[in-house]
């Protein structure tokens, strides 16, 4: 075990030293092998047909499946990247159904995973403030169990890999392209409010101001975010640490009576 962990050693400085995307490669599939998987993929959250040239998006998976997975755009809707959202750490695929509820077309997608090539796996999220959510997967052909010995070392090694990944294509072009767009207090009261429920004039009757008001606000704080709609604020502000789910969420409405 001592030399297995020496070669992990190794191998990951390996990766996070590749000086090019071809040395990458290399290194993150010896790095895959020594850990007892097949496949490794990372990854953000995006859609690859319009994702940036700076996006994350590396990976050894068979090319049909690829092909097949980037044209469809699955990662969009991928039952593993939204387990990667909320789960606390790294988990096997089988822990799927732990972390969200599976849909007949997760379990769709799955199978049809599985019949291309990839069998069981092992995500480890990675969540990074003012970043698009991503994750590092190395994955098993089908029919090889996941050997749970390894799984540890797979979670630490895969945040390295990640990270020397964000550096090779350019973490700074990462960063959304919202971040830093901070709202006045006023639109960021008005905002918070909408996304707790109120209507306009319940927050214009809370912040003893007009509707128009209130209108004008979030109107301003929809062009800071470059969006057309309050409610594509929501993710963007949670994301740049503009609001927290707690702050959101966690309020108890006690005005108007209820």
């Amino acid at each position: 075990m001592k030399q297995n962990y020496i070669l992990l050693q190794e191998l990951t400085r390996r990766v996070q030293g590749a000086a090019n995307i071809e040395d990458y490669r290399k290194a993150m599939a010896a790095l895959t092998q020594a850990l007892q998987f097949d496949y490794f993929a990372l990854t953000h959250h995006v859609d690859p047909r319009t994702a940036g040239e700076h996006t994350v998006h590396l990976h050894n998976y068979p090319s049909h499946w690829a092909d097949y997975y980037a044209r469809q755009a699955l990662g969009i809707c991928d039952p593993v990247h939204r387990a990667s959202h909320v789960a606390p750490g790294g988990f096997p695929w089988a822990r799927i159904g732990d972390y969200i509820d599976l849909t007949a077309r997760d379990r769709h997608m799955l199978r049809l995973g599985a019949s291309q090539g990839i069998g069981d796996g092992f995500t480890i999220p990675i969540r990074l403030e003012g970043e698009m959510p991503g994750s590092c997967t190395f994955a098993m052909r089908p029919g090889r169990p996941l050997d749970s010995a390894w799984l540890a070392f797979a979670e630490i090694a895969g945040r390295f890999a990640f990270d020397g990944a964000r550096r090779l294509m350019g973490r700074q072009a990462l960063r959304l392209p919202m971040l830093g767009r901070i709202l006045t207090r006023c639109q960021r009261e008005c905002l918070l409010w909408a996304f707790r429920g109120k209507s306009d004039w319940e927050i214009s009757q809370i912040l003893k101001i007009t509707e128009g008001t209130v209108k004008r606000h979030i109107l301003n704080a929809c062009a800071r975010y470059r969006v057309n709609k309050r409610i594509m604020l929501l993710a963007p502000t949670l994301l740049d640490g503009t609001f927290s789910i707690t702050e959101i969420y966690g309020y108890r409405d006690t005005s108007f009576g209820t």
